[in-house]
């Protein structure tokens, strides 16, 4: 039986943070915040839900966010849909959308009849070339099904403010297609750098090997073309699956990679964004476990803190999916790479169903935004969440505004 004065705990946490007001992170020189939950989408209609919604801005005095997300068959294993867009003008006091645009950011049918999708989308203002990129990877079905060893690439489009029209998604061109045969930037923050060229994490394996290897590629962008420069070091763990979906961040002048694996998540650290030390387990302050694993973990950085976003075993949250519920925040030493317990916030409460697939967006110098979907699968894809399930979720789509009491002096430099 689940520990109810400990899950009452959680959510009165997760309620006096978005509903009520100002909340300090107590680690040294920290910015104080409090947080907003903002609902942008809700409703499950038992065949498929929302998944992966992730913003980018489109620069301007005020700037309009751009969100893409798709829809779930929630009787497969990651079937995924064309990327549908959501839009706010007015800093998300209101939103238009889910508007589709299958006709550039939809399926689309191989020769031989296989169909191939464009997924795990995270749109990014590019700020040397005054463009919003997204970049994900692509995924390929047979009969509604994912292809097993199937070739993977990175898949990204280009939008135009002034149309407000997505380029035809494309794919990036790697070196070799032996050694990367699957390889995609599916779910990672990236870093863009002051002269326009973008540090780009990936992982990928050839067709031989067992695991996946994480890497940051430097690519450049000129506007319309993705291209690949150089990668950096490359890093695995004999653990099942390897290591996948690494995301990037730089805090005072040092880079930090943080990265899934099917048993723990990692961290590793860089002085170049290119060459990383050998991945370490994530921990807390005193040393024990973080708690994650088998899911995504982003960063939150503001040029005085640098903060984790991550899900976690031991929050009385057995009922959930790989405990991907609820969403926590929590500052990390950036010298001992160590994430400090008592800072832990809940960004999202839990209500049954997964919350492990978010993005983070730098809106402005006093917002942050994390956005994410209710994911209505609960412990595997034919078992789902019924409309009147007894915890509550209906697939919301959620917006956790995170309002810096001080400015982020650095949002426009990543």
């Amino acid at each position: 039986m689940v520990n109810r004065a400990e899950r009452l705990r959680v959510l009165l946490v997760g309620i006096v943070l978005w509903c009520a007001g100002s909340a300090r992170v107590l680690g040294a020189d920290a910015p104080g915040f409090r947080i907003q939950l903002d609902t942008i989408h809700r409703g499950y209609d038992g065949r498929t839900c929302w998944v992966h919604p992730r913003a980018g801005i489109v620069s301007g005095a005020t700037p309009a966010v751009v969100l893409t997300m798709q829809q779930l068959d929630v009787s497969g294993s990651d079937v995924f849909f064309g990327l549908h867009e959501m839009r706010t003008d007015d800093l998300g006091r209101s939103w238009t959308g889910p508007l589709a645009h299958e006709a550039t950011l939809g399926r689309r049918a191989e020769p031989d009849g296989t169909i191939i999708a464009a997924c795990d989308f995270w749109p990014k203002w590019h700020r040397a070339t005054g463009k919003l990129l997204g970049i994900g990877h692509t995924v390929r079905y047979r009969n509604e099904k994912v292809v097993p060893d199937r070739q993977r690439d990175t898949s990204y489009s280009v939008y135009d403010a002034q149309r407000r029209a997505w380029s035809p998604w494309t794919t990036l061109e790697m070196p070799d297609a032996v050694k990367f045969h699957s390889a995609g930037a599916g779910c990672v923050q990236r870093v863009d750098l002051p002269d326009g060229d973008i540090l780009l994490p990936i992982y990928f394996k050839s067709q031989a090997q067992p695991t996946y290897r994480a890497t940051v590629l430097r690519c450049r962008f000129e506007g319309t073309r993705l291209s690949y420069l150089e990668h950096g070091s490359e890093h695995t763990v004999d653990i099942p699956r390897g290591l996948c979906e690494p995301s990037l961040t730089v805090f005072d002048n040092r880079y930090y990679l943080t990265l899934r694996n099917d048993e723990s998540g990692y961290v590793a650290v860089s002085h170049d964004g290119l060459h990383f030390s050998e991945p370490q387990p994530w921990l807390w302050d005193d040393g024990t476990a973080l708690g994650n694993y088998n899911t995504q973990q982003h960063w939150v950085a503001h040029s005085r803190a640098l903060f984790l976003v991550y899900t976690r075993r031991g929050a009385n949250n057995d009922h959930v999916f790989r405990h991907r519920a609820p969403l926590f925040m929590a500052q990390v030493d950036p010298q001992s790479c160590r994430v400090l317990r008592h800072t832990e916030r809940v960004l999202v409460p839990e209500r049954g169903a997964r919350l492990g697939n978010f993005g983070v967006t730098e809106v402005n110098e006093r917002e942050t935004w994390v956005t994410v979907a209710e994911w209505m699968q609960t412990w595997g894809p034919k078992t789902i969440i019924p409309p009147d399930n007894k915890y509550g979720a209906d697939n919301s789509v959620y917006v956790a505004r995170i309002l810096w009491d001080e400015p982020n002096q650095t949002w426009d430099q990543r």
